[in-house]
């Protein structure tokens, strides 16, 4: 089951969902106001992860100051989420996505096989959205290291 992947150019697929406190976060909020990096990630606190939402979380100054908000979407549910941010002193904004109805609009589920099994998973994926809503960069199977300040040159890129 592999979802189909998104392209750069077009209108960023729309969604509501809730964050770590349970309040819904809609990505036309943000319409006109600010760019959205949003990267989807497989489990909250699993090394490469926290790695990634540490960095993330250490460049919060530098994103605010080219107009961009940071959310991360995984299918942990809120109170993981809040756990995870607490534990870490997170600043990204974490939304759930249990059932991954928009980790399907996005394209980031594969199937792995652990043990035999198979199951759906999260490819680390990460998506800059401009401010008119539209996919800037698209980028699947990333890696964390490093990745935060990739995606911080992109965006200054954009300018």
């Amino acid at each position: 089951m592999q979802s189909t992947p998104l392209t750069t150019g077009i209108d960023a697929p729309h969604f509501e969902l809730p964050d770590s406190d349970m309040k819904n976060f809609s990505l036309t909020s943000q319409q006109g106001k600010k760019n959205v990096v949003l990267y989807f990630y497989p489990r909250d606190d699993t090394p490469g992860c926290t790695l990634e939402a540490n960095d993330f979380t250490g460049l919060e100054e530098e994103f605010a100051k080219l107009e961009t908000m940071v959310i991360g979407v995984s299918r942990d549910d809120c109170l993981s989420h809040a756990s995870f941010r607490d534990k870490y002193g997170l600043s990204v904004l974490l939304l759930s996505d249990p059932d991954a109805r928009v980790c399907k609009k996005y394209g980031v589920m594969y199937e792995k096989e652990v043990d035999g099994v198979k199951k759906l998973s999260i490819k680390r994926s990460t998506f800059i959205i401009d401010q008119q809503g539209k996919l800037h960069h698209v980028m699947y199977g990333v890696q964390a290291n490093g990745h935060a300040q990739e995606v911080l040159n992109l965006i200054k890129e954009m300018k």
